[in-house]
């Protein structure tokens, strides 16, 4: 299994980034996928999940109406649309999958939010 992000980088508040989950190593089109987070000093939180179909989405609270999760089945990829970010949102961002009773993670991509 691998997972491998991209997308993060440095961006001013209000700004957006997308990141991408080139997933392989597994049946993607089984899984679902989700995007965490980890801030520094702070734990790993669930920043959104999205279901096999893409028809079944959650978002953390902190994160609705700002971001976007969404799947290519085709490409192996999921996506995590950044909107309207806020200094709050600087973390690194890991790609994460639950695959056969096992937590795989990606190696995480830095985001920050920083005028």
């Amino acid at each position: 299994v691998q997972l491998v992000e991209s997308g993060g980088g440095l961006v001013q508040p209000g700004g957006s980034l997308r990141l991408s989950c080139a997933a392989s190593g597994f049946t993607f089109s089984s899984s679902a996928m989700s995007w965490y987070r980890q801030a520094p000093g702070k734990e790993r939180e669930l920043v959104a999940t999205v279901s096999v179909a893409g028809s079944s989405i959650y978002y953390a609270d902190s994160v609705k109406g700002r971001f976007t999760i969404s799947r290519d089945n085709a490409k192996n990829t999921v996506y995590l649309q950044m909107n309207s970010l806020k200094p709050e949102d600087t973390a690194v961002y890991y790609c994460h999958a639950y695959i056969n009773w096992s937590d795989y993670w990606g190696q995480g991509t830095q985001v920050t939010v920083s005028s």
